[in-house]
């Protein structure tokens, strides 16, 4: 009986310490685009921009002139840098483009989050 009570302390732990690598999505209330393809990913960190242009970072609401900063902040002891990007499909792509160009001076992988078709 000791033996079970290790065991199930043990998965607790796992799965206490799992639980908490999870990122949240800052909006639920975003439409991604759909896509054929889905790819699972683990990024590091997230950024969510709404159909109104309000940016989020790991779900703290940011200007965009703060994203970049906030990301250094953030990925400054990562040695894999993803960015997870969650975009309404009603928001111009050059906003994309511009968090793009962000991602591409700090050498970050950008992974644009979609919904299934």
């Amino acid at each position: 009986m000791s033996s079970m009570t290790d065991i199930v302390f043990l998965l607790l732990i796992f799965f206490m310490i799992t639980s908490t690598l999870v990122t949240p999505v800052a909006n639920k209330n975003l439409q991604l685009p759909k896509s054929d393809h889905q790819v699972s990913a683990k990024p590091n960190t997230t950024i969510s921009v709404t159909a109104d242009k309000e940016y989020f970072v790991q779900g703290e609401k940011v200007s965009f002139w703060q994203i970049e900063k906030k990301l250094q902040e953030i990925l400054a002891d990562s040695p894999e840098m993803y960015v997870a990007l969650h975009v309404d499909e009603s928001v111009p792509f050059s906003v994309v483009g511009k968090i793009r160009d962000i991602a591409i001076r700090n050498k970050y992988k950008l992974i644009l989050a979609t919904q299934a078709k």
